[in-house]
């Protein structure tokens, strides 16, 4: 097999939103004849032998077929073009014709592969409802900085859905994860090829140099595994590392608060002793886990609301302020207290846990 090909970081077409769709004709345009009747010159079209005369895609737009025809006719053709389209991918698998950035970030897989994968999850089991996306720039880079919680961290997972079905230029969030999760076989490949990078400030500030959105939960295990006795009180945000690397970039920090997932796992116990023996920061014991078995990993369907609140921009400040701990303190501070805020904003706002 081909090795892929790998592209500068910088290089536009790993942003790029994919090629643009050809403008679809109008009814009756570029044609001077009525609807329904045959071209000069030309011979009528007859059924073939117990058949039905077939149907052009043109006609169908034109309505020279009846709209269950023309229905039938553009169904066939959009599975022609799925079928296409996923053996031209599996071709481009095989052959290594495809890019990735030098993270790993595999755009083409992550948006015909993973996030058709998770976007089921995301639209029908979580029912994730996002506002204030227009928060998040059209271009250039950005900060992303939301809690962290839910046992598992599916909440980063519905977060990068959430930004690319619902911005208008469908952005991608790059999430900073933790070192474990690039230590766990099968997990770390597909962290990278989804854009995910190590939680450090210098591949932080790369990306948000080159113009990505990039995305950050600060309160990490302590926040993912909290006792459930402590749902939506944000833990430590740490040193203000973020704040220090969006004031080296010049990004807008925008803050973002996610209710429902601190529900899908509710931790009611902490196996320590296990947690110390498998090298994880704990071990979580639910209602339905490890009692259940397999089936207590089952996440519990909640409703989720992400929103994205009003960025705080960091372009004003000079190149020293990046070193200023007091000036990371207050605007770590800042940033914690919106989100905070917003938390309990949403959850006075909401009828049901699962509604």
């Amino acid at each position: 097999m081909a090795d892929a090909k790998v592209i500068p970081f910088d290089d536009d077409r790993t942003r790029s939103g994919g090629a643009q769709r050809p403008a679809r004709r109008r009814p009756g345009s570029g044609s001077s004849r009525a609807p329904g009747s045959a071209a000069a010159g030309a011979a009528p079209v007859s059924a073939l032998p117990g058949g039905e005369v077939p149907v052009s895609a043109e006609e169908a737009e034109e309505g020279a077929v009846p709209p269950q025809e023309a229905q039938e006719a553009a169904g066939r053709g959009g599975w022609d073009r799925r079928i296409a389209g996923g053996l031209a991918f599996l071709r481009r698998r095989v052959t290594g014709d495809y890019e990735v950035d030098e993270f790993g970030y595999d755009k083409e897989l992550t948006d015909q592969v993973l996030m058709s994968m998770l976007r089921p999850l995301a639209d029908k089991y979580f029912r994730v409802e996002v506002k204030g996306i227009e928060n998040i720039p059209s271009d250039g880079g950005a900060l992303v900085v939301a809690n962290h919680s839910g046992t598992l961290p599916l909440d980063g997972l519905m977060l990068q859905v959430a930004v690319h079905d619902n911005h208008p230029a469908n952005r991608h969030l790059r999430l900073l994860a933790a070192d474990l999760v690039f230590m766990l076989p099968v997990v770390n490949e597909l962290a990278r090829k989804a854009g995910h990078t190590l939680a450090c400030a210098e591949d932080a500030q790369r990306l948000l140099e080159s113009g990505e959105v990039v995305g950050v939960m600060p309160e990490g295990f302590k926040g993912i595994g909290k006792p459930f006795g402590d749902r939506y009180k944000l833990q430590r945000f740490g040193r203000g590392g973020f704040v220090s690397t969006a004031l080296r970039a010049g990004v807008p920090i925008v803050p973002c608060s996610i209710v429902g997932a601190e529900e899908i796992y509710p931790m009611i116990g902490n196996a320590k002793t296990l947690a110390r023996v498998l090298g994880i920061p704990y071990f979580p014991i639910t209602p339905t886990f490890p009692w259940l078995g397999p089936l207590g990993a089952v996440p519990l369907p909640t409703k989720w609301t992400i929103q994205f609140g009003e960025p705080i921009p960091t372009d004003g400040y000079p190149p020293e302020a990046a070193e200023d701990p007091m000036l990371m303190f207050n605007l770590t501070d800042q940033v914690r207290e919106q989100i905070q805020h917003t938390l309990y904003k949403l959850l006075v706002q909401r009828r049901s846990v699962f509604f």
